[in-house]
């Protein structure tokens, strides 16, 4: 079967077409026939060997597909069954025509989504509730600061967050401030013509997707006793200029209850589907390229088949 894989860390140049050996599924899992592979930018961290890997490696962390094989003990799934899911923990192999994976942390795609859409909403939804709903805690009235509005990430925590009932605030360039008001932000701030230390106090809460300068200054605008949780600053939050707040890192587990509620969120109409940019598989490295530039809208698919 056809793979993506890098032999060597660097840049997007490195990744290449290989023919592997089709996985065969353990008990428990099933192998799936892969439509589409979500992109995401935590892939660039592991073909610049940020985290450390067994080379050579196939990418990619999500997915959507039909199961073609079942392992032992599996129970929920047969052959033809159409899912989602997201690779488990330091697990990557998505970038291919063919993914084993355990049972427990895929789901039943819904039938109303392409395969492309399921694969695009998979880790960032699955991110998005940990980080809004599980690690912050968000509560109906409170004030959410969500940095990087226009992310895939971010994007479903916007709507996630006005779900729940709060006011949400949003960093983004000008270009996407109609997007991120379209997806329900009650108030944007252009982060190249505006400093938002400048303009914001007292806010209950932050979620940061951009890291760096951005992530630490985030703890500025929170109220005494405020929470700020943080993605993309590494396996920790960056530590804490103030005593009277609290810095945290979720930890974005997998389990088939949050892709679940990612199903019923959108069915519901409480969030919408990101913009997607649709790449074949044999431009995954054009993809990656993109990727890491990072300036662009919702989120990057490659398709399959």
């Amino acid at each position: 079967m056809l793979a993506i894989r890098i032999h060597e860390i660097g840049g997007a140049d490195k990744l290449c077409a290989d023919e592997i050996p089709l996985p065969v599924p353990k008990p428990g899992e099933v192998r799936i026939r892969v439509e589409a592979a979500g992109l995401n930018f935590i892939d660039t961290y592991h073909r610049t060997g940020l985290y450390p890997n067994q080379l050579p490696l196939t990418l990619g962390m999500e997915g959507a597909g039909i199961v073609e094989k079942v392992g032992p003990k599996v129970k929920d799934f047969k052959v033809g069954d159409a899912v989602f899911g997201v690779c488990d923990v330091g697990t990557e192999a998505a970038y291919a025509e063919k993914v084993a994976i355990n049972e427990s942390i895929i789901a039943k795609k819904p039938a109303t989504l392409s395969h492309v859409e399921a694969a695009a909403v998979s880790l960032i939804g699955l991110t998005a509730l940990v980080s809004i709903e599980d690690t912050l805690q968000v509560k109906a009235g409170e004030t959410v600061l969500i940095q990087g509005g226009a992310g895939g990430v971010a994007s479903f925590a916007i709507q996630a967050a006005k779900h729940i009932g709060a006011r949400v605030i949003t960093t983004t360039s000008a270009a996407n401030i109609d997007y991120v008001k379209s997806l329900g932000a009650d108030q944007v701030i252009d982060y190249n013509k505006n400093d938002f230390t400048k303009i914001l106090s007292n806010v209950d809460a932050v979620f940061d997707t951009v890291g760096g300068e951005v992530a630490t200054r985030s703890y500025l605008v929170l109220k005494p006793g405020g929470r700020a949780a943080f993605i993309a600053s590494g396996a920790n939050a960056p530590a804490t200029p103030r005593t009277d707040v609290k810095g945290l890192r979720p930890k974005v587990g997998r389990d088939r209850a949050h892709l679940d509620r990612i199903s019923a969120l959108i069915a519901s109409g409480a969030v919408k589907l990101p913009e997607i940019t649709v790449f074949p598989l044999a431009e995954a490295a054009k993809a990656n390229a993109v990727s890491k530039g990072r300036h662009f809208r919702g989120k990057l698919v490659l398709k399959v088949r």
